[in-house]
Formats: C-alpha cells, sequence, structure tokens
C-alpha cells in the first residue's frame, strides 16, 4: 500500500472514530438535560445553548458514570474509602447528628444530610453506596437522608467517620453524639444509669472557637500539612454542600465566572482550602469564605474539579467551566448566567 493510500485510510478512521465520539456525546447531553428537565423557557436560547455544548473535547460526561467519579482520585484507592472521604466531606458540609428524650423518656438518636429538594440526587447516590437509610422531602422542600435506627447507625455511620474524622467543629456534636448512642445500646448499664449519662452528655455545650481533633497538632497551616488532613475527596464532598459556580455582573458590560465557598465557622477549613485551590479567604462579617474571579485561579480551579462533582454541582460546574473555556460574548455570557440561576440553588 502507498503512502497515500495509508494516509487515507487513516485519515478515515480517524473521521470514524471522531463521529462515534461525537454520537456518544450528544447521546449523554441528551441524556443529561432529559433528567434534569428544564424548564420550557429555554426554548428562546435553544440555538445558543445547542451550540454552547457541542464540547471540543472528546471526554465523556462524568455526570453518570460512577466509575469515573472514582477514578478520578487514585486508580490505587478502595472504592469504599474513596465514597467514605467525601461522604465525609459531605457531613462536615450539611450532615447533622442529633438526639433527644421523647415523650415516653426514651433517647432518640438520628442522623441526616439535608439538601434543596433539586439535590436529592445526591442523597440517592448516598443511600445506595451506604446500603441503609432513607430520603424523603419535606414540605418544606428539604431533601433528608436519614437513619434513625441506633444499631445501624452504630454499624455503618460510626465507623466511617471513626477512620475519616470530621474536620470542621462538628467534630464536637459527633463526639457527643457517640458517646451518648454507644452508653444507650450497652445492656450492661442500667436504664437509669443510662439515662444520667446520655443527659449529662446532652447538656454539654461547644466551647469558643472549637476546633476538630483533626487540627490540634497543627501549629501551622502549610501545604504539607493541609495534604496529611485533608484529601481531595473531603473537598470534592464539602464543595458539593458548600461550594458556587456562578457568573457575576461586575460592569455594565462585564461578566466575570466566580467561584466561591462559605463557612460561618471553622475559618481554618477555609485556610487550607485556600492553600490548596489556592485562592484568599475573606471576612463577611457573618460568615468566612473563599471567593475568586481570578482567571487563573479559575483554570486551576476549573482542572482541580473536573469530573468529581456527583450532584447538581456537577451540571452547575460543567455549564460554568464550558462557558469559561468557550470565550463567549457579553450577550451569550448572560444567557447562561441566567438558566444557572434557574437549577442553582442557596442552602
Amino acid at each position: 500500500m502507498d503512502k497515500l493510500s495509508k494516509n487515507t485510510t487513516l485519515c478515515g478512521k480517524l473521521l470514524k472514530y471522531i463521529y462515534i465520539i461525537y454520537m456518544k456525546m450528544n447521546t449523554n447531553f441528551f441524556l443529561f438535560f432529559n433528567y434534569v428537565k428544564m424548564s420550557s423557557t429555554w426554548g428562546q436560547s435553544a440555538w445558543f445553548i445547542k451550540n454552547f455544548y457541542k464540547s471540543s473535547e472528546t471526554t465523556r460526561s462524568a455526570f453518570y458514570s460512577q466509575n469515573i467519579f472514582y477514578s478520578i482520585f487514585s486508580k490505587n484507592t478502595n472504592l469504599k474509602d474513596t465514597f467514605y472521604k467525601w461522604f465525609v466531606g459531605i457531613i462536615d458540609g450539611n450532615g447533622i447528628f442529633y438526639f433527644f428524650k421523647n415523650k415516653k423518656g426514651i433517647w432518640t438518636f438520628c442522623f441526616k444530610v439535608t439538601q434543596n429538594k433539586k439535590n436529592v440526587r445526591l442523597l440517592y447516590h448516598i443511600k445506595t453506596m451506604i446500603e441503609v437509610g432513607s430520603v424523603n422531602i419535606t414540605q418544606n422542600s428539604i431533601a433528608e437522608f436519614l437513619i434513625q435506627d441506633s444499631k445501624i447507625i452504630i454499624k455503618y455511620v460510626l465507623p466511617i467517620i471513626d477512620k475519616y474524622p470530621l474536620l470542621t467543629s462538628k467534630d464536637f456534636n459527633y463526639k457527643k453524639f457517640r458517646e451518648a448512642i454507644l452508653i444507650s445500646e450497652n445492656i450492661s448499664i442500667s436504664k437509669k444509669i443510662k439515662d444520667n449519662k446520655i443527659t449529662i452528655i446532652y447538656n454539654k455545650v461547644i466551647p469558643n472557637n472549637y476546633v476538630s481533633s483533626a487540627w490540634i497538632n497543627i501549629t501551622e497551616i502549610t501545604i504539607y500539612n493541609v495534604n496529611i488532613i485533608i484529601s481531595k475527596e473531603w473537598i470534592i464532598g464539602f464543595t458539593e454542600v458548600n461550594g458556587s459556580f456562578y457568573l457575576v455582573k461586575k460592569e455594565q458590560y462585564e461578566i466575570s465566572h466566580m467561584f466561591e465557598i462559605k463557612q460561618k465557622q471553622d475559618k481554618i477549613i477555609l485556610d487550607a482550602i485556600s492553600i490548596i485551590l489556592p485562592i484568599k479567604v475573606y471576612n463577611n462579617k457573618s460568615y468566612w469564605i473563599c471567593i475568586t474571579t481570578n482567571k487563573n485561579d479559575i483554570y486551576h480551579i476549573i482542572n482541580y474539579y473536573k469530573n468529581t462533582l456527583k450532584g447538581i454541582k456537577s451540571m452547575e460546574y460543567r455549564i460554568w467551566s464550558r462557558s469559561f473555556i468557550k470565550n463567549l460574548s457579553f450577550s451569550e455570557l448572560e444567557i447562561i448566567g441566567n438558566k444557572m440561576k434557574k437549577i442553582s440553588y442557596t442552602k
């Protein structure tokens, strides 16, 4: 076969391969938006959205692929451990451990993760991986992943957090909860003694400026120390519930891409995240915030979160990152920004 024939054959194979990838990407994109069930108002700018999402990349969508979700961290990482680290990030962001004495005088223990109902898919993923618990939608449109059985909490939840400790001040509530729930299930202790012990634990108040025990031996926030304590999986999980990717109008005809993570307490967490990403930490009176519109920072953040997020933030990130890479006009970004407002939510 002569050189020209070889090149022709090679080009033909390449075009065939590109066509297959193109078809798969468009199929994934259709399924992605079919799941979300966008409102009919998208129709006005359908021509733009359609062209916007014809990616120049050949990577498949990670939205439906659990395998891709795991592979972005480490090929040698145990899949369950990868999930557990991510799950602890979710709990640090929006998990709740609580217990109380009911009307019958019985101590009741509950663990839950709450989200806006738009992000209920995230909770179903947790339920699938944990293999216990229930997912419910409250009257206030809040989605909950809930476990109320003490024995199940002890068997399935406690071992995860004992292995991968909470990094925020929720560590205090967890330790109260853990101590109390183990006492409640201890058959060698009388009911009266149980009640007294659990009551004492229940009345404990978190000290001012409490810091998770994970940070006790850390005297300086350095990249070395941070990487020992915080895993990428944890940051992804924490971002799922506390992070935001959005567009902001800075001037009359200027729209910038912005990324932020908020936290009312635990400045040490944002200090650590700011070293990893890296972005600056600011005090906004009622909360601490990592925030940036710097283009170099945005490039780094896009690469860091690529093919990682699992819930509604996955869609938010994809729209946000692609609109940045494509260097769109003001009017195009304005359309994208308005659509993003409809799918995002405030925690």
